[in-house]
């Protein structure tokens, strides 16, 4: 099962920063806007932004990246933390849907020990696209260095990993703009240590955000190892840091990532109704709803099977709902999968919505060329009432229950299939990538 080890990571220099942690940390570089890449650059010239999206055009910013991190760590901008530790994670946050009521996501910085998806020990759950691994990995061979978490998700329905986790030293907290707090410790006692190894050596792990990043540093393995993976070699290269968080927990929060069609040569919302009508019962809803009053009506129709609403530039609205008589067994493509592929909303939209009714191909969707995945509704729905698209597609968040099922099946959902709130920091801790060091083994 999955293998891990404590870390001994670059950390941010405490004393060097007056305004602590939080001027210095950063979403993770695939969400990051430009407007919000230039807010955090000029909160501190030292915020790791500036690494994971380098100044530069081309090649030349992998360059700027690798100059930067050299000079920061000669500097003592970056320090080495030597004693082996996991370093405990706390997010607290008021989520949208929970009005009054705080919750606390709680998981782990650990190193997972890097092995092809296809072991079946590390389960992806969404399709990656070429793009951001070929960044990625040039980022990598520039910088020696594993700059941002994955975040992954271990089984303990017991919670038997909590108690290990209890205990342990306080290094920072503070808060970010979003409102969420953050409050960073560290784990080292041994028996700690082991037993959390021990925890989650009994189960796969579920990669909840940084398909690309994993799937990048397992390619970076390969170049920098000279091939097969060595079970003895316990090089730093050889693992990936991650946010390890209990897949169990009933407090995980899954958003979900809409889709906005552009830029069809050829697009007829009545047209796509029609052959809507092939697998779904099809629900007007009131021209000109807003996007809230849409996603109530949304999960309401989820109570009655898979839902997705479709929204047209010109202010109409439809609710499609699957069928209870349609076999989806029978379709060419969500026909070989397993079912719970064919109940989950996301897959049935990729492949009967978009590839069978708009003819965007899997290939199209990979590189984006019709396709936008934005998060927030309100701001979605406005954008195709003023021309910016011609569809949008409104989806019900995906549970985690069905994610995993879906990943342990051996399946994949289309990507921008699920979207964790909130996101794992960048610049808590780094992980260098050198052959010569070891990773500790407790």
């Amino acid at each position: 099962m999955a293998d891990i080890a404590p870390l001994t990571p670059l950390r941010y220099d405490l004393a060097r920063l007056p305004r602590g942690l939080a001027s210095v940390v950063a979403p993770p570089y695939d969400v990051i806007s430009p407007s919000q890449r230039a807010e955090l650059a000029a909160k501190d010239a030292r915020n790791v932004v500036r690494l994971i999206l380098p100044d530069g055009e081309g090649d030349a910013k992998y360059v700027e990246a690798a100059r930067l991190f050299a000079q920061w760590r000669a500097t003592g901008v970056f320090t080495r933390d030597c004693e082996p530790a996991f370093y405990r994670y706390d997010q607290s946050f008021l989520p949208p849907s929970r009005e009054g009521k705080a919750i606390t996501r709680r998981g782990f910085l650990a190193l997972v020990r890097l092995v092809p998806l296809s072991a079946g020990v590390v389960l992806p759950h969404e399709r990656t696209l070429t793009g951001p691994k070929e960044d990625r990995l040039k980022l990598f061979r520039a910088t020696q260095a594993n700059l941002s978490p994955g975040f992954m998700l271990y089984r303990d329905a017991r919670g038997e990993l909590d108690g290990p986790l209890g205990s342990a030293q306080p290094l920072a907290e503070f808060s970010t703009p979003d409102g969420v707090h953050h409050a960073l410790a560290k784990v080292t006692a041994k028996d700690a240590i082991a037993a959390i190894m021990e925890g989650v050596a009994r189960s796969t792990l579920l990669i909840a955000d940084g398909h690309h990043r994993y799937e990048t540093a397992v390619r970076y393995a390969e170049e920098v190892g000279g091939g097969a993976n060595d079970a003895q070699d316990r090089g730093e290269h050889r693992y990936f840091m991650a946010f390890l968080a209990n897949g169990d927990d009933p407090n995980l929060l899954v958003f979900p990532t809409h889709r906005l069609v552009h830029s069809l040569p050829s697009f007829s919302f009545d047209t796509m109704l029609e052959g809507a009508e092939t697998w779904f019962s099809v629900h007007r809803l009131p021209d000109g709803i807003g996007a809230s009053a849409a996603l109530v009506s949304l999960k309401e129709a989820a109570k009655r099977g898979p839902s997705i609403a479709a929204a047209a530039s010109d202010g109409r609205v439809a609710v499609f709902t699957l069928r209870a008589d349609v076999d989806l067994a029978a379709h060419p493509k969500l026909g070989l999968r397993p079912e719970i592929l064919r109940r989950t909303d996301v897959a049935i939209l990729h492949s009967a919505v978009l590839e069978e009714l708009l003819s965007i191909t899997p290939e199209a969707q990979a590189a984006k060329t019709n396709l936008l995945y934005p998060q927030d509704a309100t701001t979605s729905l406005a954008d195709v009432r003023s021309g910016k698209g011609q569809v949008l597609f409104l989806m019900n968040a995906t549970p985690v229950a069905d994610v995993r099922r879906v990943a342990e099946g051996g399946e994949v959902m289309p990507q921008k299939s699920t979207f964790f709130y909130p996101k794992v920091l960048t610049g808590l801790a780094i992980h260098t990538l050198q052959p010569s060091r070891s990773v500790a083994s407790e």
